[in-house]
């Protein structure tokens, strides 16, 4: 899961992002509204935590311009601004969920897990695909009821897959999905997983498409 943490405070910025990858996602962070927009312009995130107080372009309208693209990506709202008034007009601008300064770190990852499940049509915070069972809060993976051991890359590249089931990902598309925005990645690291991946559970589970990239077919 590939997250956007807007944020200028760079204390604040450093102790959420370092909560989130501790979660195990992988997390771009900018400090200002209009990074913010480029980034949201040219990547594919799962979830944006956004402040409003940001030093050139408000928080407010950064979410105003991804609504009016068409963007339906999950956003929480992380701001010292506590009124009624703030409240409802972060969610009517299109926001999924507000969180007001000072907050406590294990609500916001409890919120950002409950989005995610959300955004993916499950209630479970289980994926289950034939005899694979992957628990994402814990990254931990079972295959026919033993459990395997899998690296973080690993266990986040067969999330992705595994949430889209019968869609063909590119090998870009599975970087950006498991590596931060700007990190040297080898030219393939994702064929590594994938290899690693396949002499864990089975040699069918992950099918390259040539010259495309690779899915998990539906079952």
């Amino acid at each position: 899961m590939r997250l956007l943490l807007v944020e200028d405070d760079a204390m604040l910025g450093r102790a959420v992002l370092t909560a989130l990858k501790m979660e195990g996602y992988d997390v771009d962070w900018m400090s200002a509204g209009q990074s913010a927009l480029h980034c949201l312009e040219t990547e594919d995130y799962d979830l944006v935590i956004l402040d409003l107080g940001l030093p050139d372009v408000d928080g407010k309208n950064v979410l105003a311009t991804l609504r009016k693209r068409g963007t339906t990506t999950p956003v929480i709202i992380l701001t010292a601004r506590d009124s009624i008034e703030d409240r409802v007009g972060g969610l009517d601008a299109g926001a999924d969920d507000y969180m007001v300064k000072p907050f406590d770190q294990h609500e916001l990852m409890a919120r950002v897990r409950a989005l995610l499940r959300r955004r993916s049509g499950r209630a479970s915070p289980a994926v289950h695909y034939k005899d694979i069972t992957l628990y994402p809060e814990a990254m931990k993976a079972e295959y026919q009821g033993e459990g395997v051991e899998l690296s973080r890359r690993e266990f986040m590249l067969l999330n992705e897959l595994l949430h889209n089931i019968g869609r063909v990902l590119t090998r870009e598309q599975l970087e950006r999905a498991i590596y931060d925005w700007g990190q040297d990645v080898a030219s393939n690291a994702v064929e590594v997983h994938i290899h690693h991946l396949r002499k864990k559970f089975n040699s069918d589970l992950i099918r390259t498409i040539r010259g495309v990239g690779y899915l998990v077919e539906k079952a």
